[in-house]
């Protein structure tokens, strides 16, 4: 019989028990398409009810446990405290509240259900660097990993491991996976917990964001957005590298402020010698001006003076 052997009766409540349990099998038959999902004081079936005979109250209950995944027997152990208990059914149960992914309302059961684009900040124990990781999650399956780092010149190299690593795994594999790094992996930590959510980029876009999003984000010469400035109190700041480029010039006005900066762009430099330019005339291209530089009245290298 499907139910365990305690709950076997005779009489009128053996026939009962008989009656059900000729039900459940007649069910799982159609719905297993043989009896080999069946088993001998129990079954080992996935997606199914759970039916619960009370004999005390001479009720079915039919559970919420669904998605049952059993590979072989699994004999649970219960105190004997649990033992004693009586039943009581599971009254309300909402289930899963519904997240946005890609324009869509999804109650996420399973790793599957997660889609998106997010990202993640991640640092190491003593904190002497960072991580941005980027990922676009499709159907539970990480498709596009962008890896940035910064402060420590070790998690350069963590960063093109993980880069390899990512891409195809479930994002319940990819936080349970070494990325290398500690930051790294704080990281992967932190962007789990934002898409499971459904605090994504791609929350409310239709289709989500195609698999090139993370290209996207670098922008013209495929650079992250670095900013490195740094300053003391006796000599003042100094501006090395912004989201315009590597600072070449500060320009000063009489005041001794900075009232702006000369950099050039070496994403957009290195394209222009890719396609033939001679390295003096890229230069000259890719550097620009910002700020009020004509009115400078001196110019200072901030990496030199």
């Amino acid at each position: 019989m499907i139910f365990a052997p305690g709950a076997r009766k005779t009489g009128t409540e053996g026939q009962k028990l008989q009656a059900i349990d000729g039900f459940l099998r007649r069910f799982f038959i159609v719905f297993c398409k043989s009896e080999n999902c069946l088993s001998e004081g129990g079954f080992s079936i996935e997606m199914t009810l759970l039916f619960i005979y009370n004999i005390n109250s001479e009720t079915i209950f039919h559970s919420t446990n669904k998605f049952l995944e059993r590979k072989g027997e699994i004999d649970m152990i219960y105190s004997t405290e649990v033992k004693n208990m009586c039943s009581v059914h599971q009254g309300v149960h909402h289930g899963a509240a519904p997240i946005p992914e890609e324009a869509k309302w999804v109650s996420a059961k399973d790793v599957k259900d997660i889609s998106g684009y997010t990202h993640g900040i991640g640092w190491c124990a003593p904190q002497q660097g960072a991580c941005k990781l980027s990922l676009n999650v499709k159907d539970g399956i990480i498709q596009e990993a962008l890896v940035e780092t910064i402060g420590c010149s070790g998690m350069t190299h963590s960063a093109a491991m993980a880069s390899e690593i990512l891409p195809g795994l479930t994002v319940l594999e990819a936080l349970n996976t070494d990325l290398v790094c500690d930051a790294i992996n704080t990281a992967m930590r932190e962007l789990f917990l934002q898409i499971v959510y459904g605090r994504t980029q791609s929350a409310f876009s239709e289709e989500g964001l195609q698999i090139g999003a993370g290209l996207e984000d670098l922008g013209k010469g495929a650079r992250s957005m670095v900013g490195t400035t740094y300053g003391t109190l006796a000599k003042g700041p100094r501006y090395l590298e912004l989201t315009d480029g590597y600072i070449t010039e500060l320009a000063i006005d009489e005041n001794d402020e900075i009232i702006g900066y000369k950099f050039v762009n070496f994403g957009k430099m290195m394209d222009f010698i890719k396609k033939g330019d001679e390295p003096a005339e890229a230069l000259k291209k890719a550097s620009g001006k910002y700020g009020r530089v004509d009115d400078a009245v001196k110019f200072i290298d901030p990496r030199k003076e």
